[in-house]
């Protein structure tokens, strides 16, 4: 049984690939049913009973996040363009849908979003890719490096996680400005709270970009350190790596305290490697760092 399940598993997460792969394109019952290998007849209900959410409710979401990625972080394409490329065939159609969606139109999201619809919007879809797409890591997953010290300038987040959307857009926005490409310099989160800690005020993190270059602000609040460097075991996590909290359990809960490992005085942070939507979120890779002594 245990084999059989894995197996029906294994098909259901093909078709969340299959569907982060081709959100331009035509993801009806028959193709899709075609990816798992599963009767059209009983597919959708297959579906609905494994993720929670409808076939049909499933690609919108995912096509809708995508577009909202775009509208918030990047201004290379224009709001008609975003529109098609999630499956509308006229910009006032996904108008529509997203003021009803995040009660704010697609050119005020992308001034300003707010992001507390915006989470709640998802919820369902991250509660279904939650069933399968997690990774059960092994103690082989972690290795120990040798990492330099990095000099980075420092974006912080303090206060409410429910308004790291913020936070996020306005750092993508100076490091443009600063002209800090990720395909230049490297990105890193250092985590210094809990993911969600009894009190959302006290959430904590810095955004941070590997730079030794003079830091111009232009009007942000940026600040210049560095991520010391030291033995690390190092995790490298390739999925949906808007969520590394697993990845982070499993390194303090199940491999800290087998290895006989101490760890050292600074947070565990990550290194983001590929980005969504540059890339499908299953092909996402960050590696997670916990400083060792």
């Amino acid at each position: 049984m245990t084999a059989a399940l894995q197996n029906y598993q294994a098909r259901m997460r093909r078709v969340l690939e299959h569907i982060d792969r081709h959100l331009d394109t035509d993801l009806d019952l028959d193709s899709l049913s075609g990816v798992a290998a599963f009767s059209k007849f009983h597919f959708h209900r297959q579906f609905s009973a494994t993720f929670g959410l409808s076939v049909h409710r499933y690609v919108q979401l995912a096509r809708m996040k995508r577009a909202s990625y775009r509208l918030a972080y990047s201004d290379a394409q224009s709001v008609t363009d975003i529109a098609m490329d999630a499956g509308y065939d006229a910009p006032d159609a996904f108008a529509r849908a997203f003021r009803q969606r995040f009660g704010q139109s697609p050119s005020s999201f992308r001034k300003s979003p707010v992001w507390e619809p915006w989470l709640a919007a998802f919820g369902p879809l991250d509660i279904a890719r939650s069933k399968l797409m997690q990774t059960n890591f092994t103690p082989d997953d972690v290795t120990i490096h040798n990492v330099p010290t990095i000099k980075v300038a420092i974006m912080e987040h303090r206060g409410d996680p429910a308004m790291l959307g913020a936070t996020i857009q306005r750092f993508i926005a100076w490091r443009k400005s600063a002209g800090l490409h990720p395909s230049t310099s490297p990105t890193f989160n250092v985590w210094r709270s809990e993911r969600r800690p009894a009190q959302p005020a006290d959430y904590s993190a810095d955004l941070c970009v590997g730079t030794d270059q003079p830091i111009v602000a232009n009007g942000e609040d940026i600040k210049s350190g560095e991520i010391p460097g030291g033995r690390c075991a190092v995790l490298r996590v390739v999925g949906y790596t808007d969520n590394l909290e697993p990845a982070a359990l499993y390194l303090y809960r199940d491999w800290l305290p087998a290895s006989g490992e101490e760890v050292r005085d600074f947070p565990i942070y990550c290194q983001r490697l590929s980005f969504f939507p540059e890339v499908p979120e299953h092909e996402t890779v960050a590696e997670l760092f916990l400083p060792l002594k």
